[in-house]
């Protein structure tokens, strides 16, 4: 399936779901040359039976394990794009950790995008905590995400991944 056609996807449809066992998983492959990262495969798998979704990302090239962290100082920071393969380990310091497991995904976002993850995760966190002191924990947590956003706040976004298959792609971002 690694076609070299950039960026239009291998689509084959009606294919056996790992989950439901039924004939409506779609697995689609996009080849996409990311700046300052080099080209990587992008592949997906989606039921339209029983929402099974399983995604990842894969550099052409073997890479080194790799550690990437990056200071969001400000609104132009939350540009930076990142590229995060399913066996990358997302830290925000003091906030999360956002560990890979059997059903961690890859995905290309910017910092924005892992920010507006972890404010789903501690909204879900506040509105489902029994304890009130894990609620105030979760409601001052927010607080302090919504300052990043807004650029009046920094915060630091490590990730470290074993496959080598993820960055921080910016100038200010220290690998390791």
């Amino acid at each position: 399936m690694h076609g070299m056609n950039q960026e239009t996807p291998d689509i084959l449809k009606g294919q056996p779901c790992p989950m439901c066992h039924t004939n409506n998983l779609t697995l689609m492959e996009t080849t996409k040359d990311i700046p300052y990262f080099g080209v990587c495969y992008i592949f997906s798998m989606d039921c339209s039976n029983c929402n099974y979704h399983m995604a990842d990302i894969e550099s052409e090239e073997k890479k080194d394990p790799c550690k990437y962290s990056f200071e969001v100082e400000n609104e132009e920071d939350l540009k930076v794009r990142i590229v995060k393969s399913s066996k990358a380990t997302i830290k925000i310091p003091r906030i999360v950790t956002i560990s890979p497991g059997p059903v961690s995904n890859g995905y290309i976002t910017n910092v924005e995008g892992i920010i507006n993850r972890v404010k789903k995760m501690l909204e879900t966190q506040r509105d489902d905590a029994e304890d009130k002191s894990a609620q105030k924990k979760a409601k001052n947590l927010l607080k302090k995400i919504q300052r990043v956003l807004w650029g009046r706040e920094k915060l630091i976004i490590t990730i470290e991944d074993p496959s080598g298959n993820s960055a921080i792609i910016s100038d200010k971002a220290e690998k390791k």
